[in-house]
């Protein structure tokens, strides 16, 4: 096992050289409030994985969250049902994960998990220290050993319409700007039917998640609905995109008791 540290000091939600996360605050009711995180609290990261990770095996994840002082962060807030959320995304955007690592103590958290193919992949870990309001993020970029699937070019979807799981899911904007609030709405129909879905179900402890990540894997977002009531077929987000360019963006439902996943690729202007 070799033992990667990464000192990332959450400073400031637009430094770009870390993964950056913006989101409605925990408070959804005061949509007054920006949509950026602004009481985060500093933390860094070591992250544990054997030497080698070979793709479709098994691979333990150890992530050690500390202070700023190098300590072990002992208490962590339980946020959407968990106590750690993490996402990992392949180099090209193709692969999507979101799974969660169970706290050990000792501000030591525990997972495995396998890679579908060789290659490049982000992990993107979301945690709240006690005492804070907005997460902090964590990330590490893996080389995972093993067959590389061909990368595929992340071109924006021209129309925002899928159909996934005989679910048909539309995604609209009021408008798609950079270092603006928007708002963007899930409208999720039964594809053989046509008629609206209006039994969502919750999952951890909202009507969807959505994350966002732009084209180079720099900047991260993840959303939550603006509102716990309803149950479909629309489901909107408030956020804001921190920079012009390409985002990859997955909406998280559950229907029926199944969850599902719905991606698409959009351009955000200046």
């Amino acid at each position: 096992m070799r033992r990667v540290t990464i000192a990332l000091i959450l400073l400031s939600v637009f430094h770009l050289t870390s993964c950056n996360s913006l989101k409605v605050p925990k408070s959804m009711g005061d949509h007054k409030m920006s949509a950026a995180p602004v009481n985060a609290v500093p933390t860094s990261s070591e992250w544990i994985l054997p030497e080698k990770p070979m793709a479709n095996e098994e691979t333990p994840i150890k992530i050690l969250i500390k202070d700023e002082s190098d300590q072990p962060i002992q208490l962590f807030e339980t946020v959407h049902e968990k106590k750690m959320h993490m996402f990992i995304v392949s180099k090209d955007l193709s692969y999507f994960s979101h799974i969660h690592p169970k706290y050990k103590g000792d501000g030591e958290f525990d997972i495995t998990t396998t890679f579908p193919a060789g290659g490049d992949y982000k992990l993107i870990a979301e945690v709240t220290p006690k005492g804070g309001v907005d997460s902090s993020i964590e990330s590490h970029w893996q080389k995972v050993a093993g067959e590389e699937a061909a990368p595929k070019p992340l071109i924006p979807d021209q129309k925002l319409t899928k159909t996934i799981d005989g679910k048909k899911v539309t995604l609209s904007f009021d408008h798609l700007a950079a270092n603006k609030t928007l708002h963007m709405t899930f409208s999720i129909y039964d594809a053989k039917s046509g008629k609206p879905i209006e039994t969502l179900q919750p999952y951890l402890g909202a009507l969807g998640h959505t994350v966002a990540i732009s084209a180079n894997a720099e900047k991260y977002l993840h959303i939550h609905p603006m509102t716990l009531e309803g149950s479909g077929p629309n489901v909107t987000f408030m956020t804001i995109f921190p920079d012009k360019g390409i985002y990859k963006i997955w909406g998280q439902f559950q229907h029926e008791g199944e969850i599902f996943t719905v991606p698409f690729v959009v351009e955000v202007g200046a």
